[in-house]
């Protein structure tokens, strides 16, 4: 047979010098006074009908034949993230002045100053240019407030990110530029004081596109249990149980499936004390299947690799964590992930086992590739007893079957609790991480009933979202909970404005302004 290979990690001290050499970076991006750039690149914002903002009217005062002109040749309005590049436009003293539509700028939300950051990050790295200036400046009396100038910035921080730490050097006349961008606006103060909040959200959303896009072989449950301790950087409080320690608390449930690799499993906890004293904790619990073969029931060969992302649970909640933690967030939030390697071994977990979870739970494992539920099984009983939450929301790369039911556009949520439920919904609108809720009840918990133990780790295709759910659900102990499949939107979801990588970085947004908008006092 083929016997097991072992991968050397990579030099990490090089790898910080590999993840420069890719295209446009970002290398610095600040916030000043909105006036008439003197030279350089710049962009300004046009309204439909070419509408301009006082300031952006008068970069274009001086073009020979005005901007009508070469709008009128090109059949640029400026239509909602059409652009108009002019290269050395004469009059100016601009190298290049990029104009990009924003439609009617009186309508214009959260998402769409995101999206336009990103669109407008796209058109600058086109550019090559050292520096730009982006003048933050519309029509009428619809300036973007502090709040949505961080929220342009935002999306061009996440725009910029690519995952090249593996890219070796390119030859020099390739190398890439690192650009920095200053954003004109109408009051900078606000402006940097929103960024102050929204960038550490940017950087909890860039950790878990990180920690997805990571191969597993560099990425084992040790390595990202190190990433949750270097939280405490923040603020953190960080405790990391070991195979011994879960051994004790009877975690068969989640032990069983690490039973096949030869990486050890371990359950991190992060704690951000940032409410009342005492007040009962939002928790939020992921699934860390650093890679996942699907074990004896061993997955087809093709699409294994992006198995790596099978940690997309646990990424979002460090990264939330890392969001919640970074804009000082006064609730009191705890996120616990449990990190494990399902692999076929000779010590492996076989289909027919039953294995008594934590909760004095049996369940019979029919399929050893429904491992997430058995992980989330541990965690989430874990949770509610130590840390007794008023909430508790996992999130999962857990079905193929959500794929199917709604496609890379939404994430599926199930939940005991139509208020949390509502919440949450309300949440995903306004942070742009789209949720569709799916249903939970008697009837498709009795798929999962079997006369061997007390519960089966699999009801078959049908309905195989649900009854995933059903079986979570039992691990609940009646708190409040939600659980949100993101198999379909954790990684290779199409690319869009603000994320052109396989890994999104999704559910790090919505856990962070879930707690901003409902739990924080």
């Amino acid at each position: 047979g083929i016997g097991r290979l072992f991968f050397p990690l990579p030099n990490r001290s090089n790898q910080k010098n590999q993840r420069d050499r890719s295209m446009t970076k970002l290398a610095k991006l600040n916030f000043s006074k909105a006036e008439t750039p003197k030279g350089g690149v710049a962009v300004i914002l046009a309204g439909s009908d070419l509408s301009l903002g006082p300031v952006a009217a008068e970069v274009v005062s001086g073009l020979e034949g005005g901007l009508q002109r070469s709008a009128g040749i090109a059949g640029f309005t400026g239509k909602k993230k059409a652009s108009l590049d002019l290269v050395a436009p004469a009059g100016s003293g601009l190298d290049r002045l990029i104009v990009f539509g924003v439609g009617d700028a009186g309508e214009l939300t959260g998402d769409d100053w995101r999206a336009f950051g990103g669109a407008v990050f796209a058109e600058l790295q086109k550019t090559k240019a050292d520096a730009a200036t982006v003048l933050l400046d519309v029509p009428g009396d619809a300036d973007p407030s502090g709040v949505l100038a961080a929220e342009f910035a935002m999306g061009v921080k996440l725009r910029a990110y690519a995952f090249d730490t593996y890219k070796t050097a390119k030859k020099d006349d390739d190398k890439p530029k690192n650009m920095k961008v200053t954003l004109a606006v109408a009051d900078p103060k606000a402006s940097k004081k929103a960024w102050s909040s929204a960038e550490a959200i940017a950087d909890g959303v860039i950790l878990a596109r990180d920690l997805v896009n990571e191969p597993a072989n560099v990425l084992g449950p040790v390595e990202f249990a190190e990433k949750a301790k270097e939280l405490t950087a923040l603020g953190v409080e960080v405790e990391v149980l070991g195979e011994k320690e879960m051994k004790k608390l009877k975690m068969a449930a989640l032990l069983g499936v690490s039973q096949g690799s030869t990486r050890p499993p371990q359950l991190a906890v992060m704690r951000w004390n940032g409410g009342k004293k005492g007040e009962a904790p939002v928790a939020f619990v992921g699934k860390g299947v650093v890679f996942d073969t699907g074990g004896i029931s061993i997955k087809p060969a093709a699409g294994m690799e992006d198995m790596k992302g099978d940690m997309g649970g646990a990424a979002a909640v460090i990264g939330a964590m890392h969001a919640i933690a970074g804009r000082k967030a006064k609730a009191n939030v705890i996120g616990v992930i449990g990190l494990v390697e399902n692999m076929p071994d000779g010590n492996a977990q076989r289909p027919g086992d039953i294995v008594t979870a934590m909760s004095g739970t049996t369940i019979e494992i029919l399929n050893t590739d429904a491992e997430g539920r058995l992980v989330l099984a541990d965690a989430l009983w874990y949770t509610q007893e130590k840390y007794k939450p008023a909430i508790m929301i996992d999130l999962a790369t857990l079905t193929g079957a959500v794929l199917v039911a709604l496609g890379n556009l939404n994430a599926g949520l199930f939940s005991n609790n139509d208020a949390l439920a509502d919440k949450l919904l309300s949440s995903a609108k306004s942070s742009g991480e789209p949720l569709w809720r799916l249903p939970l009840s008697k009837e498709y918990d009795k798929i999962i009933d079997t006369p061997n133990a007390d519960v089966k780790n699999t009801g078959g295709r049908w309905a195989g979202s649900i009854t995933a759910a059903q079986f979570l659900q039992r691990f609940t102990n009646d708190v409040p909970w939600a659980h949100l499949d993101i198999a379909g939107t954790a990684f290779g979801a199409p690319k869009d404005d603000i994320c052109q990588s396989w890994a999104s970085g999704y559910g790090v947004r919505l856990l962070n302004q879930l707690v901003a908008d409902h739990y924080e006092g």
